[in-house]
């Protein structure tokens, strides 16, 4: 099976799915008066799956709306009906914002709490001999409820400060799947370049009879690299395939994972009966790859790594959270990449699958970020934590993440430095975190107020690069900012904690606008009069943090220009304010607290040079899949 970069979930492929984006019936119900299917006034139409809110859903309607109801009629050929003991039929939805009740031919057949993260059902039985499915959503975002979390997503009828429109009710793909009767339901894949092996973790429906085994294919380039084939005697299985043949066969930069050479090992997983048949095929992928913090240093494959990130929101014009088209999320990976970034910071969201699948593809690291909630209560606490598990579970074997960032700037736990139960609450986050996956660093708290935690990530944004050399020039400036500055009017630390072998990343500064016109819209930290001046002022906040001793990266404010925050780097529309080349020149300049770290920029270049990183102009046209 080829890659299919249109496919919700590329790290366990099916050859036999179908998209059900495209018009939907709709409804609002304002009064929340509607119980069931049957009670609801269907009076417009939707593109799914946009929101409501945006141009691209057709609706475009901005107000408060709570409660939204969705319709869709899925004709079935025979062949696509389910056979009980045979072939089974799920829906499945990529996310939906913020409480969903699914019912299909007038059954309830799914309920889920969680505006980012995916849920199915197991449709055959409600499916049946039915000539076609009747799908109905009822999505419930309440616009006002401030302990949900909810990301950038604005409370207020019209945006304001750092907050966007709202997102409501569908926002990722809906699709079916086809699948056998015993069928794989997750895979969680563990690199351990040290050992030179890699470790799967799978999950079965339902315990398989006597005699079921899985056969694991694994491949780079085609090359076979490991096979093996065990016994499935529960739901549960684990496999450790060694790649120790393998890595005398290959160069390291060929073998193993990293943004200058996003090497990936093709996966074939094949569940069989007893008398040989292949019960069910997954197609899957992983990276050898190690990421860690030690001694105050951030460490990719064993090695000191320094990271170049730019904030992302990942929100277009057109169609907010939700990408315009598939081909947007690989245009995305592709812009921060030409601009001379070897990683992003998506910020407060929890992104599609197909974007981080591109990022593994093509070479980009990410910091995994939660959609925060602004106010602390018990169900706040239970939302987010619930929310954050499930995004673990969806997103851990994607290479390209590097860290996790349950919580930003304090939101959530607005009394951290007063309040012991938030303090506890957010070392509850990290120890949680790291319990469920230890082999990424985990970033507490971002910016401000660091109570736990492998990376202190610290939010400044000094305008004057003489303040930043003076604030994290070396370890004894560094110190003394600790003890004495309070960048953004935030103390760095709380609860007695201190620096110990955490590594220190500048993981927002910058936020430089052009001088807005007299009627256009605009918040951000600072304007610069023009394009020259922008990219003027870039190299000197930039060429600061290189210089520092100390900073094992940086994460620049922002990307692009998002709704009435125009401090990106690209317009809203994607297109750039300044000569990209230029951009990507001084972001590779090498950092000083890295040895050799010009040394890996030469190594980019040659890459890019031999036409394997498939760079295209800079535009804001999407990229072809």
């Amino acid at each position: 099976m080829t890659e299919d970069p249109t496919f919700p979930r590329p790290q366990l492929r099916r050859a036999d799915w179908r998209d059900l984006s495209g018009t939907w019936d709709f409804a609002y119900d304002d009064q929340n008066i509607w119980r069931s299917p049957a009670e609801v006034t269907f009076d417009r139409r939707i593109t799914v799956p946009f929101p409501p809110e945006s141009p691209a859903s057709g609706v475009h309607d901005t107000d408060f709306h709570a409660v939204v109801w969705y319709r869709c009629r899925v004709p079935l050929r025979g062949p696509e009906r389910p056979v009980a003991g045979e072939r089974r039929l799920l829906l499945h939805f990529g996310a939906v914002d913020y409480r969903a009740s699914v019912w299909v031919n007038g059954q309830l057949v799914a309920e889920h709490e969680g505006g980012h993260t995916p849920f199915s059902a197991d449709i055959s039985a409600v499916a049946g001999d039915a000539p076609a499915l009747d799908v109905v959503v009822r999505a419930e975002d309440d616009p006002h409820d401030l302990s949900q979390p909810r990301g950038k997503q604005d409370w207020k009828q019209e945006p304001h400060v750092i907050w966007y429109h709202r997102t409501t009710g569908i926002w990722q793909p809906v699709w079916l799947e086809w699948v056998p009767d015993v069928h794989l339901t997750a895979l969680r894949w563990t690199p351990d370049p040290d050992r030179k092996e890699v470790r799967l973790q799978l999950r079965l429906v339902t315990p398989p009879p006597s005699g079921w085994r899985t056969r694991v294919t694994l491949r780079l380039r085609g090359d076979l690299l490991a096979e093996q084939t065990v016994a499935l005697t529960g739901r549960d299985a684990s496999l450790t395939l060694s790649l120790a043949h393998a890595a005398g066969t290959y160069d390291k930069d060929e073998l193993l994972w990293s943004p200058r050479f996003p090497n990936l090992i093709d996966a074939l997983i094949e569940v069989i009966r007893p008398d040989g048949q292949v019960s069910d095929t997954v197609y899957s992928y992983a990276g050898l790859r190690s990421v860690e913090v030690s001694d105050g240093r951030f460490l990719l494959n064993g090695v000191p790594y320094f990271l170049r990130l730019v904030l992302a929101q990942n929100y277009w014009p057109e169609s907010h959270l939700a990408a315009p088209s598939p081909d947007h999320l690989r245009r995305e990976v592709e812009l921060a990449k030409e601009l001379g970034f070897n990683g992003v910071r998506i910020h407060q969201k929890i992104e599609d699958p197909r974007f981080l699948y591109w990022c593994d593809r093509l070479g980009l690291v990410v910091w995994g970020e939660a959609a925060n909630a602004f106010l602390f209560t018990s169900d706040a606490q239970e939302r987010l934590t619930r929310e954050w598990l499930e995004a673990l579970r969806r997103d851990v074997s994607h290479p390209c993440i590097v860290a996790w960032v349950p919580l930003n700037e304090s939101w959530g736990v607005p009394n951290l430095e007063r309040d012991p139960a938030q303090r506890h609450f957010v070392k509850g986050l990290y120890h949680l975190t790291r319990s469920l996956d230890f082999t990424r660093p985990v970033v507490a708290n971002d910016g401000w107020e660091h109570v736990a935690g492998n990376i202190l990530g610290i939010h400044d944004y000094a305008l004057n690069a003489e303040v930043l050399r003076e604030r994290y020039g070396s370890h004894e400036q560094i110190e003394r900012t600790f003890a004495s500055v309070q960048p953004h009017f935030r103390n760095i630390f709380t609860d007695g904690h201190h620096r110990s072998d955490e590594a220190v990343m500048l993981t927002e500064f910058g936020g430089l606008s052009i001088r807005p016109q007299n009627d256009e819209q605009w918040w951000g930290y600072a304007t610069v009069g023009s394009a020259e001046a922008l990219l003027s002022a870039y190299d000197t906040l930039v060429s600061a943090v290189l210089s520092s001793d100390v900073l094992m990266g940086f994460c620049y404010t922002q990307l692009t220009d998002t709704a009435q925050e125009t401090n990106g780097l690209l317009r809203a529309d994607r297109t750039p304010k300044v000569d990209p080349a230029q951009l990507r020149a001084i972001n590779r300049r090498p950092a000083r607290s890295v040895p050799g770290d010009i040394v890996q920029d030469i190594h980019h270049d040659a890459q890019e040079r031999a036409g394997t990183l498939g760079r295209r102009t800079l535009s804001a046209e999407p990229a072809p899949s």
